[in-house]
């Protein structure tokens, strides 16, 4: 730290070794989960579903350069939100899981699933989520009291049919002794009647060599043990609820933490002789001057809404509104409970088209009356095939855009139609709640204008820059730039994870503004989070191709601007050696004689750092104001990295975003570079606030989420018209296990949709 020696491995080594002292104590008081501790009389939060949460408390030792520019070692604390099963009966849990009342609904539940293949069933993999939980039996074998045991799997049988030979014939060998199933055992040995029709519990342990089966009744879930499979909705909005938190709140939390963990009393701290201070960090930060947010005839957003970060968009055209002359579009109302009547759909389509106008869209007379369908899910993918009919037969010409008026958040119903519509037809779809079309407000009007202008081809606003042009060279402002963004999505821990798809998504610029984006998706192999070498040549390729053709007028651009998301520090390596190396080969390949230079930026949003002005100098919440930069006190001491705050958190604690440049091949100016992204957040294509991301990492986030419709498989309801794969695809990458992913259907382009901005 004092420059003495070169910063290598042997320094991570050591600074991972003190981490490791750090969290020796408490881990022997507290839960511990990774980096964070939780205190077992700390008050839970019943999320549902047999699952509840409690805070804790986040601590991690790192370097970083001091407020005073010295190199130093600080010690991050944070709130931590934990999920973990409730402690009850196990049978208890499962009723609660599958959110059913009674045991006999999920006895009915067990027999149905059993009729067809066990190892294909949808319960068998729900019931998954179970696996590795610690377990007590209730002491039903008084000789030698309560045990406990691991689950392996709840298995396709019930009491009654899973046999086993009978321990009580101790004077013949185990493969000679008479079966006795589970039900009979317990019935006689312990006078127990346990509950038949319910699969049986398969444990860990194995005695003689053969593995313990129990009946689930027995069985009790031991307390704070920590649910790793992903939240339910109704759980993730409870998760929310209690998790967000007010500076105020949030500070007073961490200060609990600090105390928590005890440093001067830690006698593993004061055998190695390390000290910490409970003194909070303070640090300096600058607040960045705004853009001059423009719409169409140069009207701008006064600079109070900028610094309040809400702006309304009552009476502003688009800077660039869709360049089609809308005819050719119709509306699904989708039948079922919570469904609008026609005349209300009618109500909605006329205020829509108002609404649509008043921000610059264009109708054509006969394209004013659209043809309004009625839909049932239970045709499935047909269904969006008589939409696409009615329409086109109505106007006599190929669909623009089609919209679904939906009843509920049904994920399944929203990727069905996604599915049909961009990789079927080719034609753009806008989803919305009944609920909103009921009512037909003037601001979720304007949100939904915004989207469907972006996806015929035009863009919201135009954060002009008012500062950048004092910063940075004339030639650094004229020089054709390109940015690139990168998202790999994996599934959610848990049942059905394994061997399942990872998903990746490109966005490119697609504008000389930076306005609109085009995007592409597909597979990348199982949990592999670098892009694969296929995925850029196949799909950055097509990008660059375009680019050069429209923005750069035959000509390739003379730098890239990179902003990878989700990778850690241990990562950054493999993102030059395999992601930028592919991508300059790309380049290489579409005919560019020299390659642009590259400018590579890591965007972090997965820290435990949080900013708390000092009186006076936030938000009304007590939050940093939008555009508050911070590049010392908290920053790495060798690397040049910032936390910039640009979004306003309506809501709870605001997570600045941690930026890393990694490499700057182009030699962007520091203070050019965070202007850049900063600005860049005024101008997401579908909101009135500033983003707390890049834009374009947004719409790299958005398609790599949309191509979970795509996959390549037929839904239960239809399907018998898309497509197989020519070949499934092998994606190790840097991955240790070879796992086969079949690729996404692509997405249709008979209609132009890969040029707009299909996927917001």
């Amino acid at each position: 730290m004092n420059g003495k020696a070169q910063w290598s491995s042997g320094c991570i080594d050591a600074v991972n070794f003190l981490d490791h002292v750090l969290r020796e104590g408490p881990a022997q008081k507290y839960v511990q989960i990774k980096k964070s501790f939780f205190d077992r009389g700390e008050n839970r939060f019943d999320l549902g579903e047999g699952i509840e949460a409690f805070k804790g408390c986040f601590a991690s030792l790192r370097p970083c350069l001091s407020q005073d520019l010295k190199k130093t070692l600080t010690v991050n604390v944070d709130v931590a939100n934990g999920t973990f099963w409730r402690p009850q009966a196990l049978g208890r849990a499962i009723l609660q899981v599958f959110k059913v009342q009674d045991i006999s609904n999920f006895q009915a539940m067990f027999m149905s699933a059993k009729k067809g293949d066990w190892k294909k069933a949808i319960l068998r993999k729900d019931l998954a989520r179970f696996k590795r939980l610690s377990v007590t039996d209730n002491g039903y074998n008084k000789t030698v009291g309560p045990n406990t045991w691991v689950i392996d799997e709840l298995i396709g049988q019930d009491a009654q049919e899973y046999t086993f030979p009978d321990p009580d014939h101790k004077d013949k060998q185990p493969k000679d002794r008479p079966k006795v199933s589970l039900f009979d055992y317990f019935k006689r040995k312990y006078g127990m009647s346990v509950y038949r029709n319910i699969p049986v519990a398969r444990m860990t342990k194995k005695i003689a060599g053969e593995a313990v089966h129990l009946p689930l009744d027995v069985l009790k879930i031991k307390d704070n043990q920590r649910y790793n499979t992903k939240l339910s909705d109704s759980q993730t909005s409870n998760m929310i609820k209690f998790a967000v938190t007010l500076p105020k709140e949030r500070w007073a939390a961490v200060q609990k933490g600090v105390k928590m963990l005890d440093w001067a009393q830690d006698r593993y701290l004061q055998h190695y002789g390390i000290k910490i201070s409970t003194q909070p960090t303070t640090v300096q930060a600058r607040e960045l001057p705004k853009p001059q947010l423009t719409f169409g005839g140069n009207a701008t957003v006064q600079e109070r809404d900028l610094v309040q970060g809400r702006w309304r968009l009552d009476g502003k055209k688009f800077i660039a509104p869709a360049p089609v002359v809308l005819r050719e579009w119709g509306v699904c109302v989708i039948g079922g409970r919570g469904s609008i009547k026609q005349e209300q759909a009618q109500h909605f389509v006329q205020q829509f088209i108002k609404t649509f106008e008043s921000h610059g869209g264009k109708f054509a007379p006969d394209g004013k009356r659209p043809p309004i369908v009625q839909g049932n899910l239970a045709r499935g993918g047909e269904m969006i095939t008589d939409v696409w009919n009615t329409t086109g037969n109505h106007f006599n010409a190929r669909p623009r855009l089609l919209f679904f008026i939906v009843n509920d958040r049904n994920v399944d119903v929203y990727r069905r139609i996604k599915k049909s519509c961009d990789c079927r037809y080719g034609v753009a779809s806008q989803v919305v709640q009944s609920r909103h079309a009921a009512t037909a407000q003037g601001q979720y009007l304007s949100n939904v204008a915004m989207k469907v202008n972006a996806k015929l081809g035009g863009s919201t606003s135009w954060a002009r820059s008012l500062t950048i042009p004092k910063l940075a060279s004339k030639e650094s402002q004229m020089t054709p730039t390109m940015i690139v963004a990168a998202d790999v999505s994996h599934p959610a821990p848990g049942a059905g994870s394994d061997g399942a798809a990872s998903f990746a998504a490109i966005a490119v610029s697609a504008d000389v503004n930076y306005t609109r984006y085009m995007a592409e998706c597909d597979t990348n192999g199982s949990r592999i989070e670098m892009l694969t070498q296929d995925n850029i040549n196949n799909h950055m390729g097509n990008m660059i191709k375009k680019w050069m053709g429209t923005v750069g007028k035959g000509q390739p651009p003379k730098r890239v601007l990179y902003i990878r998301d989700g990778v850690s520090e241990g990562q950054y390596n493999a993102v030059l050696t395999e992601e930028v190396v592919a991508m300059k080969e790309c380049f290489r390949k579409v005919g560019c004689k020299t390659i642009p230079q590259f400018t590579v930026v890591i965007a972090g949003k997965r820290h435990h750092v949080r900013f708390f002005p000092a009186q006076g100098a936030g938000d009304r919440n007590g939050n940093p104001r939008p555009g508050t930069l911070v590049e010392t006190g908290v920053t790495h001491p060798f690397e040049f990295d910032f936390y910039l705050c640009s979004h306003v958190a309506i809501k709870g604690t605001a997570r600045p975003i941690h930026y890393q440049v990694i490499l700057n091949e182009a030699k962007w100016g520091g203070e050019e570079l965070q202007q850049f992204i900063f600005e860049h957040s005024f101008q997401y294509v579908r909101s009135t606030t500033p983003v707390s991301l890049h834009p374009a990492v947004y719409y790299a986030h958005l398609a790599a989420d949309r191509s979970r419709a795509h996959e390549n498989v037929s839904p239960v309801s239809s399907g018998k018209k898309e497509q197989k794969p020519e070949k499934p695809k092998t994606q190790t990458g840097s991955s240790k296990s070879k796992v086969e992913v079949v690729p996404l259907l692509e997405v249709n382009n008979s209609g132009n949709l890969r040029s707009v901005m299909w996927y917001v």
